[in-house]
């Protein structure tokens, strides 16, 4: 009697493989979409067990309030995160790689890191102009609040280096406090 035919083994996805392992990619400009996205994955794998997560990013930033809720997200599970930053972690981005306890701030040897004030882009009537500007100070004060605490700096001088674009080799942003360490493979995770 012939053995049945066994069908072959299909390569799980990528997508698959990196949900199996607790992996988020996060590349590219932060919006609302990447932020539910993120968001979903982080509940859903807290759900699942409270084993680590890792997040690899490399973001030039985008809408601050998307990085708002991946780094209130990252701080609200109960698994520990991991976050490797890799090319470049800029303005949202940089935000959302501060969420992570600094021992859990990984960064690859070329990523570059930059903090800056947040800016806007509003028109119309004074008034409004007015109410957003005011928005955008109190955005750019609670930011600075963020780095200060997650880097061990002060307030005072993170608003003076992210007065304008404020940019740091990865070396620079281990010693600024911002990285926690910096690796060149994955077995130093």
């Amino acid at each position: 009697m012939a053995e049945p035919k066994k069908e072959p083994r299909k390569n799980p996805s990528i997508e698959e493989r990196l949900v199996r392992e607790r992996t988020i990619m996060l590349f590219g400009e932060i919006n609302q979409k990447i932020a539910r996205e993120v968001a979903e994955k982080l509940v859903a794998f807290d759900a699942d067990s409270d084993a680590e997560i890792k997040i690899f990013i490399n973001s030039q930033g985008g809408h601050v309030e998307a990085g708002d809720t991946i780094h209130d997200m990252i701080r609200f599970v109960k698994a520990p995160v991991k976050i490797i930053g890799t090319g470049w972690v800029a303005s949202a981005g940089a935000l959302i790689y501060a969420a992570a306890r600094r021992e859990n701030r990984y960064s690859l040897p070329n990523t570059r890191f930059m903090l800056h004030q947040p800016s806007g882009g509003v028109g119309g009537q004074a008034t409004d102009i007015s109410i957003e500007a005011q928005e955008i100070l109190k955005m750019r004060d609670r930011l600075n609040k963020i780095f200060a605490e997650q880097t061990g700096k002060s307030v005072e001088q993170i608003a003076r280096d992210s007065d304008r674009n404020f940019w740091m080799s990865a070396e620079e942003a281990r010693a600024y406090g911002l990285v926690g360490k910096l690796i060149r493979s994955a077995t130093e995770l």
